[in-house]
């Protein structure tokens, strides 16, 4: 059964500074005899039709005026409108950053044609390339991001010709060289230090099968994986036994807001792929001073998962150091196919789970990340068809509590039903990539 309103904006929390939000009313009658009502004590609006638009400017002055819109459903019957449903829509004094970026890919299993990396404006619906493959042909472009939200400061991988590490860094666009070592010759999965002078990466070796009968549609897994910090400035690596050890497969590095720890997802290495719904990830952290070039010498298990019967990937920790976000499934560490792939929220203050239940649904949830001032986060999500990813946002309040999700505003609704490429790897960011674009392609085919 279809919903009556879609997208679902059924009672969610938007920041103040959203995009208006644009839906489609599912009732047989007639455009003319379909209409929504929107309503503060000091402001109201109506739209006459199926196709429920505003001007930035009237939604503006709407979600200014009052914290709860009022909303109604309405259809003429005898010339009067009559009441079909009426909901409620809150609006939330915690704003959101103005920008977020993602990487846009068909959702395919072994090949890949145009890609590109964009920015999304979140007050209104602008949307640009940061960049796009189709500048310099057979490069696969992914695992971007910035530092903390700052947009003159990232960075991205580059993978098949000329591979390598493109950062953006002082105004300044380099290539780094990541073949360090045999073993080392693709960086994988960033995280930057609040410093900004370093960057832990994954190295993995990584092998991907599809499977003819299972209700996961495809394996991903890595046959080794350790972690390494780059220091940025010397472009050297800092390599430690407790993070790249024969006997556990290390992956997904995130550093504590304040840069003191590095978190990251770690299991017992076991045959594979022949035990491939064997191996489960523990959270786990370790101590560190990269101002001395000091990494700890004792692992903490921060969440086991022998008791849980699952495993945990993407780690997540929230600007004020006091929430960790991951995602929890049966096995494995690459979850973005996993259709019991769920976010969870783990608070480090009081070592306790924390019910987000209310973020989740039947198909997979994968890749997120926070707001700058940890009100807000957006997610991935394959609820809509099962199989392209798309976008939400959730409010956070203080206490670590989510709001129900709604989907990422679009201008038009043919948006979510004509969108045929998947978001990946979403990111709040400060403001907008100004990086000329030129630049980027000529750093790429050095």
């Amino acid at each position: 059964m279809r919903e009556l309103i879609f997208p679902d904006y059924r009672d969610v929390t938007i920041p103040v500074n959203i995009a208006p939000l644009s839906f489609y009313v599912n009732l047989p009658e007639m455009d003319k005899d379909v209409r929504i009502l929107l309503r503060t004590q000091t402001c109201e609006l109506v739209r006459q039709g199926k196709e429920i638009y505003f001007s930035s400017h009237e939604w503006r002055e709407l979600v200014m005026s009052d914290s709860v819109l009022n909303v109604w459903v309405q259809k003429k019957t005898d010339r009067l409108w009559n009441n079909v449903d009426s909901f409620k829509i809150y609006v939330s004094a915690d704003p959101i950053d103005p920008y977020l970026s993602y990487r846009l890919i068909e959702p395919g299993y072994e090949v890949w044609g145009n890609m590109g990396i964009y920015q999304r404006c979140l007050a209104n619906y602008e949307e640009n390339a940061i960049f796009e493959n189709s500048g310099v042909k057979e490069t696969c472009v992914n695992c971007h991001t910035t530092n903390q939200g700052n947009p003159e400061e990232y960075i991205f991988h580059q993978r098949s010709k000329s591979a390598g590490t493109i950062l953006v860094k002082d105004g300044v666009v380099s290539k780094l060289n990541t073949d360090y070592s045999e073993k080392i010759k693709v960086l994988v999965y960033p995280s930057w230090h609040p410093s900004g002078k370093y960057i832990a990466f994954s190295v993995n070796k990584t092998v991907q099968t599809v499977h003819s009968q299972h209700r996961n549609r495809i394996e991903v897994m890595d046959l080794h994986s350790d972690i390494v910090i780059l220091d940025v400035q010397k472009n050297i690596l800092l390599t430690s036994s407790q993070l790249s050890s024969a006997n556990a497969y290390e992956t997904f590095p995130c550093f504590s807001s304040d840069g003191k720890k590095l978190y990251f997802c770690s299991a017992p290495a076991i045959s594979l792929p022949d035990s491939f719904n064997f191996v489960q990830y523990n959270l786990c952290s370790l101590d560190v001073d990269l101002e001395k070039g000091v990494l700890g010498s004792r692992i903490d298990t921060v969440i086991r998962v022998d008791t849980l019967n699952a495993s945990l990937s993407f780690p997540k920790i929230s600007p004020s150091g006091r929430f960790m976000l991951y995602t929890r499934h049966a096995y494995g560490n690459f979850s973005i196919w996993h259709r019991d792939a769920d976010l969870c929220m783990y608070d480090l203050q009081s070592q306790r789970e924390i019910d987000i239940s209310v973020l989740n649904s039947e198909e997979a949830e994968s890749f997120h990340s926070w707001s700058s001032e940890g009100h807000w986060i957006v997610f991935s999500s394959r609820r809509m068809t099962g199989l392209f990813t798309c976008l939400y946002l959730a409010h956070i309040d203080s206490l670590g509590h989510a709001g129900k999700p709604f989907l990422l505003p679009q201008k038009s609704n043919d948006s979510y039903f004509f969108q045929y490429k998947s978001y990946n790897v979403p990111e709040f960011m400060k403001g907008m990539v100004r990086t000329n674009r030129k630049e980027l392609e000529m750093a790429i085919r050095r």
